[in-house]
């Protein structure tokens, strides 16, 4: 892994107790590392991380402190994702749109795996801003290799085969079983899909349309992809 240089920001606070550290959420920004850290600290906010296209990994704040990334989150038995996970924040200028740098993947690759190790987080528990934040936020965006990552240790991916070990059909509560919040269900399902279906996501190109129309208001879930959903659920509910 590359050597991390230190750029301490002041927005951070202790974690509440009983909060202990057990999941990664993976975000991304359209500015370069430096410009990143630095509108970071023009909107008073943070992330424990920063990872710049060329690889280079930027700590803004310390791992057990509190960074302000994840804003009104849930994920699992997870409410406000800030008092339990590291926030890593990813620049892309596509907003995740395009393909990630082989160098920066290389250098999240490590970053997390050391994380993991350090804490003992679960692999359920490595998710995207989108995941968390479901109405919210689109990032990493639909490119975030997901599955690469999975194999190489970092998260979880489904086994199409396993679909027919699940007999649940119904949408709402197999996005539950992934641990997604599903008051907004159109926004779930769409989150779902840029994690685990991203042929599904619509190429939106704008920045600025990707940011303020996260998911289509009327989304429902092709049936063709019960499937898939059906076996990420399957994944999720052998890790209880």
């Amino acid at each position: 892994m590359k050597k991390i240089i230190q750029i301490p920001l002041p927005y951070w606070n202790e974690r509440p107790k009983k909060c202990a550290i057990k999941a990664i959420v993976l975000h991304c920004s359209a500015h370069e590392g430096i410009p990143m850290v630095k509108l970071l600290n023009k909107l008073r906010l943070s992330a424990h991380f920063v990872i710049g296209t060329d690889g280079r990994i930027f700590q803004l704040v310390p791992e057990e402190k509190r960074a302000f990334h994840a804003g009104v989150s849930s994920w699992r038995e997870m409410v406000n994702l800030n008092h339990y996970s590291i926030g890593i924040e990813l620049s892309s200028p596509s907003m995740g749109e395009k393909v990630y740098s082989d160098e920066q993947l290389a250098s999240l690759v490590s970053l997390c795996r050391a994380l993991i190790r350090r804490y003992n987080i679960p692999a359920e528990n490595i998710a995207a801003h989108s995941d968390v934040a479901p109405t919210r936020k689109p990032d990493p965006g639909k490119a975030f290799p997901w599955q690469r990552f999975a194999a190489c240790g970092v998260g979880l991916w489904y086994d199409l085969n396993d679909a027919d070990k699940i007999k649940e059909n119904d949408v709402e509560k197999l996005l539950k079983i992934i641990g997604y919040n599903t008051d907004n269900l159109p926004a779930a399902s769409y989150a779902f899909c840029r994690h685990f279906v991203p042929e599904l996501i619509q190429e939106q190109g704008n920045i600025s349309d990707i940011i303020t129309n996260v998911y289509p208001a009327n989304f429902v879930l092709p049936s063709e992809y019960l499937p898939h959903l059906k076996a990420c659920a399957y994944k999720f509910s052998k890790r209880y």
